[in-house]
């Protein structure tokens, strides 16, 4: 896989990314990574150089560029539960500060930068994310319609915006969620405003999850639902993005 560092121009300065792609000289579908809250970090460009391993351009944006470079707090290289308070203190009144206004105008803004891309193939895109990262993806492919073929989001918050949110939802989604995340219930009312608003989706809660279960720097990780996420995750993208 290639690797690149990028500074993607946006409404508000350059953000800096990370994308990694096959070294083919081919173009491939592209695929927009929404990092969870901690960012940028070695677990996440290992799992986008895995994806790219499978014949996708792989775009991970510093979703905090307006505070700094990535990574914009110190982070331990294992994120457990003893430094995890601290770590959220930090990280907190950035995530306050992603508005939904900043949100859209930075996913224009990377969705722009994919399309130009000459390793990007033409065509729709996909968007993944982790966490706070997977809600963003939610909002992105929401906005996107007609660029966006496929969705997934993973321990993320995905319901915060309410069922009006779907309406204009025309991409396949896959959503996974910790057990610790949601209750039976309520991803029943969840998948009921999928059904309402003509989403093809599944949607799923992973059996003996907790918040941050695809994460391997953190005592939340499930290496067994980090291979389920794999086994629901590819099938969406070759199935939306022409790529098997």
């Amino acid at each position: 896989m290639r690797t690149k560092m990028l500074h993607i121009p946006t409404a508000d300065g350059l953000a800096d990314a990370f994308a990694t792609f096959p070294d083919d000289g081919e173009r491939h579908p592209g695929v927009l990574m929404y990092a969870d809250g901690f960012g940028i970090r070695p677990v996440l460009r290992e799992m986008a150089r895995e994806l790219a391993g499978h014949g996708y351009y792989v775009l991970v944006p510093n979703l905090f560029y307006r505070h700094g470079p990535a990574p914009v707090i110190d982070l331990p290289e294992h994120i457990g539960e003893e430094v995890r308070p601290a770590v959220f203190a930090q990280l907190m009144p950035l995530i306050e500060a992603h508005t939904t206004e900043r949100v859209l105008s930075d996913a224009d803004a990377y969705l722009r930068f994919l399309a130009t891309q000459p390793e990007v193939g033409a065509g729709p895109v996909a968007v993944t994310g982790y966490c706070i990262g997977g809600l963003l993806a939610m909002r992105t492919a929401a906005a996107h319609p007609g660029q966006v073929a496929a969705v997934a989001a993973f321990h993320a918050p995905v319901g915060a915006d309410g069922p009006d949110s779907l309406s204009t939802l025309t991409a396949q989604v896959h959503l996974g969620h910790a057990e610790g995340d949601i209750t039976p219930e309520a991803l029943g009312e969840l998948n009921q405003a999928l059904d309402a608003a003509g989403v093809g989706y599944t949607s799923e809660i992973y059996p003996g999850t907790v918040h941050g279960f695809t994460m391997s720097d953190t005592d939340a990780f499930n290496p067994a639902a980090l291979q389920r996420h794999w086994d629901r995750l590819l099938p969406l993208l070759d199935r939306t993005l022409g790529n098997s």
